[in-house]
């Protein structure tokens, strides 16, 4: 496997900070490998073995610890002295109560604390009340174009290697995979585990048939302006009868999943969120590839739905722009900082080159601004620079 070095390096300043790390994702996006190469950088600085305590909570062997006080009365037992421990909770979201057991921990030993999830609400309710203020979160993302193409062991990429990755995404496992076929079965296996573990079982949805019919909508459309009308019309045409509050509670079930991420739109003259018209990207496009029959290779919705997702692996929070009179791609910010971003597959004749470049016209400040696209040639012009698509993935 891999080492992640693009999250490691931002985890990194942390390790020794009484701030508790929380590491969220989808399921089987890499989470836990990345636990054990924090472990491993921590042995190899001197840490010794006996003051890491390591839990999956997937794992039968911690079946039987269920609620707060029983995590806090195991960790009792391992803990043998005074010196600083470094506690790993896998897939804590298991424990019921969990953040009282990792409060007391924190406010009363020397101890650094990661703890990961496969859901956007794990830091929700009670126990950002209880932790508030006291921890970091990190997304971890399936592999990003760069990461697939080192495990691929591809060092300059072409057009093809795009299209497989957008084929088949980059969740960590499948390059183990042989064959389309065994491909296939492994992500049909993690949609299922989604679907049934990560949405039915923790939120009591009922509906699984609607469940699946959102989900298929949603891969069916990426990168695309989501209207709640146009998806109740749908389900009509198929003689589905949806209420409004049903839909939106589902979408919010399936986005607390990981499995689609939102961006919201940001009004760039009026510096704030606004809360219609959202996008939805998938967090992994190989999942929308085996559960959606009528997947096109839509490639302009694609490399956006990439660019979103590396955006987001490199830390950045990201936005749909709402300009007067239409929209730029991405507003992505971090440390105080803005740039913004249009995508196009190709930038095909003057009108698209017009289109894509023309979006920052009533943009008046001096942020950087870029148009990334799969053309060699540099379209760069009036200040705004133009990214060919597969360089900008690859930049370390």
């Amino acid at each position: 496997m891999i080492k992640r070095e693009n999250i490691l390096k931002r985890i990194r300043p942390f390790y020794e900070n009484e701030l508790i790390k929380v590491l969220i994702g989808l399921r089987r996006s890499g989470k836990s490998v990345l636990l054990h190469q924090i472990m491993d950088e921590l042995l190899q600085a001197g840490v010794k073995k006996e003051q890491i305590i390591y839990m999956n909570f997937e794992d039968f062997q911690y079946s039987s610890i269920t609620n707060a006080q029983q995590l806090y009365e195991y960790i009792c037992d391992k803990r043998q002295n005074e010196e600083k421990y470094y506690l790993f909770f896998d897939e804590i979201q298991m424990v019921s109560e969990f953040e009282r057991s990792i409060n007391s921990f924190r406010a009363t030993w020397d101890v650094s604390i990661f703890i990961t999830g496969s859901n956007s609400k794990l830091l929700s309710g009670e126990l950002a009340t209880v932790l508030s203020g006291r921890y970091i979160t990190f997304r971890v993302m399936p592999f990003s174009f760069q990461e697939a193409c080192e495990m691929r062991k591809i060092k300059t990429p072409d057009e093809n290697d795009l299209t497989e990755y957008m084929n088949w995404g980059g969740m960590p496992q499948r390059f183990s995979m042989h064959g389309e076929s065994e491909l296939r079965t492994f992500l049909q296996d993690l949609y299922n585990s989604v679907v049934l573990r990560d949405i039915v079982q923790r939120t009591g949805a009922r509906d699984v048939d609607l469940l699946n019919r959102i989900m298929e909508y949603l891969m069916a459309n990426p990168s695309q302006t989501f209207s709640s009308q146009g998806i109740l019309k749908y389900f009509k045409s198929v003689d589905r009868d949806v209420s409004t509050q049903t839909l939106y509670n589902y979408l919010d079930h399936i986005q607390t999943s990981l499995v689609v991420s939102k961006a919201r739109r940001y009004d760039i003259r009026g510096r704030k969120i606004l809360t219609t018209l959202d996008k939805y990207y998938l967090t992994d496009l190989g999942l929308g590839r085996i559960h959606n029959s009528g997947y096109k290779l839509e490639m302009g919705a694609l490399l956006e739905n990439v660019v979103y997702n590396e955006l987001l692996s490199r830390g950045y929070e990201v936005y749909v722009g709402k300009i007067p009179g239409g929209e730029v791609d991405f507003v992505a910010l971090k440390n105080g900082k803005k740039e913004y971003y249009q995508v196009a597959y190709y930038l095909y004749d003057q009108k698209v080159i017009d289109r894509e470049f023309g979006a920052y016209a009533s943009i008046p400040d001096n942020y950087p601004k870029y148009v990334i696209s799969m053309d060699k040639m540099d379209f760069s012009r009036e200040g705004i620079i133009h990214l060919n698509a597969l360089k900008f993935l690859m930049e370390k």
